[in-house]
């Protein structure tokens, strides 16, 4: 019977794609010869093509196009793109929820199975654990989302690719103050200086700072947030560029944790009384900096460089029960870590060596370090306890992981309209642990993950008008350290080292199309993995991670945008996503009883909504009055393995309006807004296989992270040029 949906769903959208080249055809014959198209170069393939003849899933979206919002969350501006589900779990102490076509879904905290960049410099660690708390809305200048096959350049955890870009500073020196306010005595002030440089040798600059805090819209989701960022550029003479960025984050969150459904029906709003107890929440302190290197040797050859390095600090209440924490092996309530990190990225990119042919070669080398520790969430004074302060400590570990990934990448136009673009990345990382706590035994081991990743792509411009391709590439994903933290064993201490690398074959056949009809694109795809990492559940307040022999993820994906008249522009999105368990993963016992339930092959992976849609209308003129509304539609997204309940689907409205006004020296930009036009109560995320659900008991578990009401924002910023 699968076998017959799956066929009954690739049939379908090779229809679709018949259809959509109909059409495309159509459009261009309607095209004068006169109108000239916007070539928008795509950075994140590192092929040097437009986004019409990039052979890959690849989205752009403007910052300058989503100014009328707080500036707080990526979901306020990467809207939209089909494949890509972001999820704002209104908990500041934890990341959002990112997954592309169904890859880092079983995340319940931070991301995973996606690549994150910012101005070019990881903000995903070597394992694939990444965050975005350090993205810098204020000075941001667009986000390439690149999914499917492609995405696998970028080594490990590579399931889909986030790049954003921060402005370049230009024009004449200026100042910008902003003030917003919302709901939940939401607040947020920003400053930022900019300036453009007329000479070789001076640098552009754009420096920002900004301070956020709320009530939360739960209880117990207080947050606060300070984020400063800077860039400087240099165009030198020679022609080559430089890019020098620094980052620092400072963020203190309370976090209201999951709901049963109950509880969710009852409240949405309410904390548990039990987690409330030990005061759980989370403070991050992060600085990096980083530097790029652009230089054109001559017409045909160029050198390009990256150097990073950075702190991240992290301190975690968490409300592990009191008398689990007293066991020997449990790592206590408080997670502390000090992690130390840095790479570098270095390639040659040489055109025309052989005729026709681009030739890219290169390594990348990342290492990371951290002191971890853990305590108790408790103190005892003469068996009292106070609950919500660090007390024994229970851990204490070295922990370290480094890769060396060498690779290449190749385009050859084999005739003027047709092109091979072949890549071919070795991916390995190095993980190492130090266990100096050793009064429950000696936890110390090592471990080395590996694989070539080979990826290939054609592509037809059968008219300049539109483009299909076809591509195939191999996808690989080691576990992080942190979910090798613990074993699925009760009652055990010691990483799980046991936890294999997920590797993938991924396929996509695509068109876009540009033309007076719109930027249009169409994409069918299918990912077979195995040994995919999947969520064990949460033992004892930490979450746990096994293998599943295999899983299917296969789907298609539409967009398409286009400016109607004038100043109105429209945007739609539509993404259909089948991510199934192709294989039994047995239960998992202890003393007799199951703790982790079995899995029948069929069912569908938790934390993936299978149809997602969306639908935008803007007036974006220059200057004066604009005004947007949007409209979201998320399919219910299953909480756990075997599917027991799922956060119902839903659709959700957005409005805004604003007013910009503009001379030569002066810009002032007004904006108001409303979010959940309707008031529809429904779940933001979804905390994948809660292990408060026990296997006879699955209603037990807090699954759910409710999402805000109606609510609102606005705000004024002024901006002066000298």
């Amino acid at each position: 019977m699968q076998k017959k949906i799956s066929t009954q769903t690739l049939n379908f959208s090779l229809l679709c794609l018949s259809a959509c080249i109909c059409q495309s055809l159509y459009a261009e014959t309607e095209t004068s010869s006169n109108v000239v198209l916007p070539t928008l170069k795509i950075e994140a393939t590192r092929t040097d093509t437009s986004w019409l003849n990039t052979p890959a899933s690849v989205y752009r979206v403007e910052q300058n196009k989503n100014q009328n919002n707080l500036g707080v969350n990526l979901t306020e501006t990467l809207k939209g793109v089909p494949g890509l589900q972001l999820n704002n779990r209104e908990n500041y102490a934890q990341d959002l929820q990112i997954s592309m076509r169904g890859f880092g879904a079983r995340s319940t905290f931070g991301v995973r199975g996606i690549r994150l960049y910012v101005d070019g410099i990881p903000a995903t660690m070597p394992d694939g654990q990444g965050q975005t708390s350090n993205i810098d809305l204020s000075s941001l200048d667009h986000i390439e989302v690149l999914g499917g096959p492609f995405s696998s350049l970028y080594g490990n955890s590579s399931g889909g690719t986030v790049l954003t870009t921060t402005k370049q500073g230009e024009g004449r020196d200026s100042i910008e103050l902003g003030y917003s306010t919302g709901s939940h005595n939401k607040n947020r002030g920003d400053i930022i200086l900019q300036g453009g440089s007329d000479k070789a040798g001076e640098p552009s600059y754009v420096v920002s700072t900004s301070y956020f805090d709320t009530d939360g819209y739960r209880d117990h989701s207080e947050a606060n947030k300070t984020l400063s960022n800077a860039k400087l550029t240099w165009d030198l003479n020679d022609g080559s560029k430089i890019n020098w960025m620094i980052n620092h984050v400072d963020i203190t969150a309370n976090d209201p944790q999951g709901l049963t459904r109950a509880q969710w029906k009852e409240n949405p709003k309410q904390q548990v009384a039990f987690s409330k107890k030990f005061n759980v929440r989370k403070e991050i302190e992060q600085t990096q900096t980083g530097l790029t290197w652009s230089k054109p040797i001559n017409e045909k050859n160029q050198i390009d460089a990256m150097v990073y390095a950075g702190n991240r600090e992290v301190t975690q209440y968490q409300s592990i029960p009191d008398t689990k924490q007293q066991n020997i092996n449990s790592a206590g309530g408080v997670i502390d870590f000090d992690r130390n990190y840095y790479g570098t990225d270095w390639h040659w990119t040489g055109k025309d060596l052989i005729p026709n042919t681009r030739i890219t070669a290169g390594f990348a080398f990342d290492y990371m370090d951290e002191d971890r520790f853990g305590y108790n969430n408790f103190i005892e004074n003469d068996g009292v306890k106070q609950f919500g302060v660090k007390g024994a400590q229970r851990r204490n570990e070295d922990n370290s992981l480094w890769n060396l990934d060498p690779y290449l990448q190749a385009s050859w136009n084999i005739i003027p309209a047709v092109r091979l673009d072949a890549g071919v990345r070795y991916s390995n990382v190095h993980y190492n642990s130090d266990d100096n706590y050793l009064i429950n035994g000696d936890d110390s081991d090592k471990t080395d993950y590996s694989k070539v990743l080979p990826s290939a792509a054609l592509s037809w411009e059968i008219t300049p008008a539109w483009n299909v391709y076809a591509s195939y590439a191999k996808g690989f994903e080691t576990p992080t350290f942190t979910e090798m933290a613990y074993s699925v064993i009760p009652n055990t201490s010691g990483f799980n080292f046991g936890l294999k690398p997920a590797t993938s074959d991924n396929y996509e056949i695509g068109l876009k199309t540009q033309n007076l009809l719109g930027d249009f694109t169409a994409a069918v795809f299918q990912s077979k993995t195995k040994n995919d990492i999947v969520s064990a559940g949460s033992l004892e307040g930490r979450s746990t991670f096994r293998n599943a022999d295999k899983t299917l993820r296969e789907g298609f994906e539409f967009s398409w945008n286009k400016r109607l008249w004038r100043d109105l522009t429209a945007q739609a999105s539509y993404s259909y996503l089948d991510a199934t368990f192709d294989s039994d993963i047995e239960a998992i016992e202890e003393d007799g009883e199951v703790t982790v339930p079995f899995v029948n092959s069929g069912k569908y992976i938790p934390g993936v909504a299978k149809n997602q849609a969306y639908f935008a209308l803007g007036w974006l003129p220059e200057v004066g009055f604009n005004a947007g509304i949007d409209v979201k539609y998320s399919d219910k997204i299953y909480i756990n393995d075997v599917n027991s309940d799922a956060a119902p689907s839903y659709v959700i409205t957005n409005a805004n309006i604003g007013y910009t006004w503009k001379n030569d020296d002066w810009k002032i930009r007004t904006y108001a807004r409303v979010d959940n036009l309707f008031d529809k109560n429904y779940i933001g995320s979804v905390i994948v296989n809660d292990s408060n659900g026990t296997a006879k008991e699955p209603e037990k578990g807090r699954y759910f992270e409710p999402a805000d009401g109606i609510n609102w924002s606005a705000g004024l910023s002024v901006t002066k040029a000298f």
